[in-house]
């Protein structure tokens, strides 16, 4: 394995912690006898067309320093290659770091496990989804969620967080259960109303919401998590149960678990890793082994 390491950096990711997150990491490789370059892009597209062009030149691994876009737009250099990801994780989010077990917020001690985990050999590969040509390593959502998402990316003020919160209120407002229609595998056919439906390759979204806390990175199937037609009531009794996982038990949402999922519906967009995948019906794809990762 080559000892060149590539950071792929958003300076933006946290409101300025990706820029101030990538000098501590690279500190830490350099430490560890790694030598680094770093890739940035004019916009996404250019970064995107950097990170593969350092993927195809060899590097000996590929590190995200964001969030979980960052790190999304990192799989689509890296599925399908053996070159490793590592994750830095400063974004709002850091699902994927989370599930992987990497360090959070913390742009050091994430570099120190990613670079022994490399001189370890300490990789693993996990499954990814697949919506046509793109790669998604969490949960892609559409419903309810998807809403917060779409009116939280109109939104221009507050930032961070409380956007999505103020989103999440504005939504409840306007609650009203869709009327879906899945098929699973290609066969099986459902039709039903419900408040959202989101597809789990990883546990969480939203920065530790554990919407399919049964999702295993490396089983090859997605976890698909149906809330159903509940009352704006119910949706904030069990909404705050979501962080452990515990909305599951609830006799408004069921889970199934598939390779392949077609989603139905309309006037909803499906976000994957909090990224806009396009408007439904999108069929998701649960590839195994899709990308090597560094973890603990």
């Amino acid at each position: 394995m080559s000892s060149e390491i590539t950071l792929f950096v958003n300076p933006t990711a946290g409101r300025g912690r990706g820029a101030r997150a990538a000098q501590p990491a690279a500190a830490a490789f350099r430490d560890a006898g790694f030598t680094v370059r770093t890739v940035l892009g004019t916009d996404a597209e250019d970064a995107l067309a950097r990170a593969r062009a350092a993927v195809a030149d060899g590097t000996g691994a590929l590190v995200a320093v964001g969030g979980d876009g960052m790190a999304n737009l990192a799989l689509q250099a890296v599925a399908g290659t053996r070159t490793p990801l590592g994750l830095v994780a400063v974004g709002t989010g850091n699902d994927l770091a989370r599930a992987l077990g990497l360090p959070v917020r913390e742009p050091a001690a994430a570099g120190r496990v990613i670079a022994e985990g490399l001189k370890g050999a300490r990789l693993r590969d996990i499954d990814l989804g697949r919506v046509g040509d793109r790669w998604f390593g969490t949960v892609l959502a559409s419903g309810f969620d998807s809403r917060v998402n779409d009116r939280g990316n109109r939104m221009r003020r507050p930032s961070g967080r409380l956007k999505y919160d103020l989103a999440m209120l504005a939504e409840l407002a306007a609650f009203r259960p869709f009327p879906y229609r899945v098929t699973l595998d290609g066969g099986e056919v459902r039709e039903f109303e419900a408040t959202l439906v989101a597809v789990g390759n990883g546990p969480s979204y939203g920065g530790g919401m554990r919407i399919c806390p049964g999702a295993d990175l490396t089983d090859g199937l997605f976890d698909i998590t149906v809330v159903g037609d509940c009352s704006r009531a119910t949706l904030l009794k069990v909404f705050p149960s979501v962080y452990r996982g515990g909305h599951v038990g609830h006799p408004k949402v069921t889970v199934v678990r598939a390779a392949q999922v077609e989603i139905a519906a309309q006037d909803i967009t499906g976000y994957a890793d909090g990224e806009p995948f396009g408007p439904l019906p999108l069929i998701a794809r649960c590839i195994p082994g899709a990308v090597r990762v560094v973890a603990p």
